[in-house]
């Protein structure tokens, strides 16, 4: 590992820190040096696994001066309260989606950090990988001409199938949008810009979910969110956009993410993934052309975010994965629920830059300074 690489201690050793730390050990940018979870056996088993020295209480984790980020992997009712912590004891985050559960409590995120000369950052990243990069220069070079539309689709039916603990999916935080709508969002706002008013329809289908994986077999879950949300998002540049996530579809033939130029269509790779494939039609004669990929990253890099943040906490430059794209974010997807509630166009009070482009010439571990 790297001298200057910046020193994170993660919170949270459930199912997503695996991936994680298995990043992180290969990212010159970052090194993960403590681990804490209220299971405390948990947080040993990573340990253990991922070879990081030390498990510690959260408290300790705060109070240790060598750690520059803490890494907040809890389910996402914790999101805030842990991540307000870190910024009060002067320590950057990095958040799993979405970055809070309200719009109240994202604020004042950003404002702690601004005020504690900190940082912000999170998830999802994975539009840094190769696929959505691809997707960025192909635009970025008018390779569709002038973007004017897009669809988006998340459908599935819901967690309890395959996932060992999957109450928190049906709680606040959870459900389609919030769960798996921030890969749709941020990939979308970071190919075509912010999104400026939106509008849509919420409904929850079943009112209660029965658990079919393991260990909880058998159990039931009682839905508090939304599980089928259809919404309409209006861009600064002027596209639009059609947006699905649900956890009431069985069964689908339905793409990933389309965008419609005034010259082309383009393909876009599944935003929960890293790589490809990327292709671009014009001839509804002709099969689509798939298109190389053009920048590194395309396995699951989960943690190139935080390795981001790290190297602009070093040089000064805008992190990609930044408070105000991921505040903008949970933005829309509160509007869209808003929308619903109301029955009316509801405008987005918050913007962000698109993120700068990933370099295309980066070796896998690397990350801009």
């Amino acid at each position: 590992m790297a001298s200057e690489a910046t020193k994170i201690g993660v919170v949270g050793c459930g199912a997503i820190s695996g991936i994680y730390l298995k990043t992180a050990k290969f990212l010159e940018a970052i090194e993960p040096v403590a681990v804490c979870d209220l299971d405390t056996s948990r947080a040993k088993a990573r340990a253990e696994e991922f070879g990081i020295p030390r498990v510690v209480m959260l408290e300790e984790m705060l109070a240790d001066e060598g750690i520059g980020i803490v890494l907040n992997l809890t389910v996402p009712a914790a999101h805030y309260e842990v991540a307000l912590r870190a910024l009060e004891a002067g320590k950057s985050v990095y958040n799993e989606k979405p970055l809070a559960a309200e719009r109240d409590e994202g604020r004042r995120l950003l404002e702690t950090a601004r005020a504690k000369g900190v940082r912000v950052g999170g998830a999802p990243d994975t539009f840094l990988g190769a696929g959505l990069q691809t997707c960025r220069r192909l635009l970025d070079n008018g390779a569709i001409g002038e973007p004017v539309a897009a669809a988006a689709f998340l459908a599935g039916h819901g967690h309890e199938s395959w996932h060992p603990n999957p109450e928190f999916y049906y709680k606040k935080g959870g459900g389609p949008m919030f769960d798996m709508g921030p890969y749709y969002v941020t990939a979308l706002v970071s190919l075509l810009g912010p999104v400026r008013r939106v509008t849509g329809s919420t409904r929850a289908s079943f009112a209660e979910r029965t658990i079919t994986s393991e260990p909880k077999h058998g159990q039931t879950i009682r839905v508090e969110v939304p599980t089928h949300v259809a919404g309409i998002l209006d861009f600064a540049s002027g596209a639009v956009a059609t947006l699905l996530t649900s956890f009431d579809v069985w069964k689908h033939n339905l793409p990933r993410i389309e965008i419609y130029g005034t010259e082309a269509s383009l393909s876009v790779p599944d935003p929960n993934g890293f790589g490809g494939p990327v292709a671009v039609g014009k001839d509804r004669r002709e099969p689509w052309e798939e298109m190389p990929l053009t920048h590194p990253y395309a396995s699951n890099s989960r943690g190139l975010g935080v390795a981001d943040l790290a190297a602009a906490m070093r040089s000064g430059r805008p992190h990609r994965a930044s408070a105000e794209l991921t505040f903008h974010v949970l933005d829309v997807m509160h509007a869209v629920y808003e929308a619903s509630d109301s029955g009316r166009h509801v405008a987005v009070g918050s913007t962000c830059e698109r993120p700068a482009p990933m370099p295309e010439n980066l070796a896998e571990g690397q990350i801009d300074p």
